[in-house]
């Protein structure tokens, strides 16, 4: 749950990097670009009443010649140096070694009905830019005028690559889909694509057959070790992790979720996980951040299983809830942790980098990080420090009923106070910092956990981080025991609220993003004395569609509309409700909602009923107004 005070006033289309699932043999090195070919104009193709599972891309292969793709005169070509992925034909974008952009587009109706769209292309990069670190020449693949995958002289390889993007938001709509490359003035890039297609599937009038609406597997308890290197940037070491099946269904397989392979350019990817045992590894999926593993036997309900791996992190560079600023490494979902499987079958959701993908069960984690002394390693959970080999520390983590675990490592500053209620609080700095904005951050912090705790109940986790820099473009990002912020009174409220809402109050954040968005926005404001008077009264609706209750796939291809939706409307809605049922009825059914769910997971139907049963008034107008579905 990034926290979007900030980062949302400039909001703009998401960027998801697509992920590659198979390699071709290589293409030969760039060479003279051919002569132009002629274009023609894009052919509509007319949607089918119901999903029949197609594709919908014409002339994918560019065979045909260039109809019905527009844009760059001869980017559709057979030769120059550059070799097709099937067939003779391709499309060859830059290349020059001097400024320069090129496109193709089409326009593509994608059928209503379906319940997924996959957009595929296989990619060849071939670069003479020696750079490991600048991305001077860029692709970017766009579905209705939003980029949906980027691409740069950072991701050559030998030969094709195929990409994979879900473009299920799109279901239901014509829309143009495009490929723009540009290159910068000096070193050339070549993007050469082949095969695109975008290809639906799924009924989505036809509803899943039942299955356990059981969550398992359940009550995973992660060991891990890892050994830095003397940046903090790269760790390696292993990973185990134990569960018990409590479905009635038994369970053959488990998935492992690598979320920050987002951060990567699949296969070449920054979370590594190699000699798995307790199981059998496939490849990765879902752009490379899920690895099915297949269990030896099928675990009945009530059995458990352990599987075990070696661990490779090396934090790229940014300032991100998963990368390094300078000195400073962020490590936020770096830990692969199970997904979850419920009566919608498995929870294999994409990464988003517009919000969080993240749904996982109440989980215990003893975690062993050893490191260079001269460096911090602020984490989830209770530390404790002991001295390693010569100059380097070993700490040790320990988190119970925790949903994920996440680090930081640098040469922080640090300072620390107990809340009046008794909570321990470590405030760490990014050099740049000063000491008074750490102070006045701890204070902050000190009040805020005391506050969210005296409404929902008492903080469990033993100790509070919070890791400030205000490089964060994101603004604030929260973890258990452990946030990301900037120096900002209202955003580490917030983060520290999400303590409650999806830390303790779990929730499937990739689907109902506003059961923790809302929510923790709804306590920042209690916390801080707001009200939200008439705060409802500020709203517009860009669409039908748009809903507060509305999942990240809809919010990533309406990106510019998730913070004032999810966040204002959604807290507005919640104060709402409050002047509607009462002050101290709305205080009795959050605190009383928070404990029945407490180490548990809330959907929106369970809040409904709840809401309801704590007033008499009649909420069916209520949802139907505010448009909170479920």
């Amino acid at each position: 749950m990034r926290n979007r005070l900030l980062a949302l006033l400039a909001a703009a289309g998401v960027v998801v990097a697509g992920g590659a699932v198979a390699a071709a043999p290589a293409s030969a090195a760039p060479a003279t670009r051919s002569a132009p070919a002629a274009h023609a104009a894009p052919a509509a193709q007319a949607a089918p009443a119901a999903c029949t599972p197609t594709q919908v891309v014409a002339n994918g292969g560019f065979e045909s010649g260039t109809s019905p793709w527009t844009g760059t005169t001869g980017a559709i070509t057979s030769g120059g140096g550059q070799s097709a992925h099937t067939g003779t034909r391709f499309a060859w974008l830059d290349g020059y070694g001097s400024t320069h952009t090129e496109s193709l587009a089409q326009t593509v109706t994608i059928p209503s009905g379906c319940s997924s769209a996959s957009l595929t292309f296989w990619l060849h990069i071939d670069t003479a830019e020696t750079t490991r670190t600048t991305a001077y020449d860029k692709l970017t693949a766009k579905v209705g005028g939003t980029t949906v995958a980027t691409y740069s002289n950072l991701d050559a390889a030998g030969g094709y690559v195929q990409r994979t993007v879900d473009v299920s938001a799109y279901i239901g709509q014509s829309v143009s889909l495009g490929f723009t490359g540009t290159e910068d003035s000096g070193l050339q890039t070549s993007f050469v694509l082949d095969d695109v297609a975008l290809t639906t599937s799924g009924d989505s009038t036809t509803p899943p057959p039942a299955s356990d609406p059981t969550r398992t597997p359940a009550a995973p308890a992660y060991t891990v070790s890892l050994t830095s290197d003397a940046t903090g940037g790269t760790w390696n070491g292993h990973e185990s992790v134990t569960f018990t099946n409590a479905s009635a269904t038994p369970l053959t397989e488990v998935y492992l979720r690598l979320w920050d392979n987002y951060h990567g350019s699949c296969p070449s990817t920054p979370i590594t996980v190699t000699n798995v045992t307790g199981g059998t590894a496939s490849a990765l999926t879902v752009d490379c951040t899920a690895l099915k593993v297949t269990l030896p036997a099928a675990l009945a309900q009530g059995q458990s299983g352990t599987v075990g791996f070696d661990l490779k992190i090396v934090v790229p560079s940014g300032a991100d809830r998963f990368g390094k600023d300078g000195s400073f490494s962020f490590i936020g979902n770096a830990l692969p942790v199970l997904a979850i499987r419920d009566a919608a079958g498995w929870h294999l959701d994409p990464y988003t980098n517009n919000g969080e993908a993240f749904y996982s069960l109440a989980a215990d984690f003893s975690v062993t990080l050893d490191h260079p002394t001269s460096i911090s390693v602020p984490a989830t959970g209770t530390s404790v420090d002991t001295p390693g080999t010569s100059g380097r520390t070993v700490t040790r983590a320990t988190a119970t009923k925790v949903r994920d675990f996440a680090w930081a490592a640098g040469p922080f500053s640090k300072v620390s106070g107990t809340s009046p209620a008794g909570v321990k609080v470590n405030v760490y700095a990014v050099s740049g910092i000063s000491t008074a904005n750490s102070n006045s951050m701890l204070t902050v912090s000190e009040n805020a956990v005391d506050a969210h705790a005296g409404r929902f109940g008492a903080y469990p986790y033993g100790e509070l981080d919070a890791v400030l820099d205000n490089n964060f473009w994101f603004g604030g990002m929260e973890y258990p025991g452990f946030v990301l912020d900037l120096v900002d009174t209202t955003a580490l409220t917030h983060e520290i609220g999400h303590q409650w809402w999806y830390g303790i109050v779990g929730d499937d954040e990739y689907n109902s993003p506003w059961l923790d968005e809302s929510f923790a926005d709804y306590s920042t404001d209690l916390a801080l004395g707001k009200t939200g008077a008439s705060c409802w009264n500020s709203v517009s609706w860009a669409s039908s569609a748009e809903k507060i209750t509305n999942s990240m796939a809809y919010w990533d291809a309406h990106s510019s509309r998730y913070g004032t939706v999810v966040y204002n409307y959604g807290k507005c809605a919640l104060h709402d409700l409050r002047r509607l049922i009462g002050d101290s009825a709305m205080t009795t059914l959050l605190h009383d909602y928070a404990q029945g769910h407490w180490y548990g997971v809330s959907t929106t139907a369970e809040f409904k009923a709840a809401a309801q049963a704590a007033t008499t008034v009649d909420l069916t107008s209520f949802w139907t107004q505010h448009r909170i579905d479920g």
